[in-house]
């Protein structure tokens, strides 16, 4: 069941997939980013409220994908 919030976004963060389909921990991820692992954390179990532009390019970077791939709409 989704929460309020989660129905109002509508949005699911493909975080977990794509860092499983690439063989790299979120530890990892934060490294190369410099964003804590909590915040990936959170974005990667859909809490997340927002985002910087720049954090999403330096995620995508890391993972060397599209912000489609990582966001889609649920």
């Amino acid at each position: 069941m989704s929460t309020p919030d989660e129905s109002v976004a509508g949005i699911h963060c493909r975080l977990d997939e794509l860092l499983a389909e690439r063989g790299m921990t979120l530890t990892r991820l934060s490294e190369i980013v410099g964003v804590s692992i909590v915040n990936l954390s959170v974005l990667k179990n859909d809490r997340a409220k927002a985002i910087r532009f720049s954090t999403l390019i330096a995620i995508c970077d890391a993972l060397g994908c599209e912000v489609g791939d990582l966001l889609v709409r649920r």
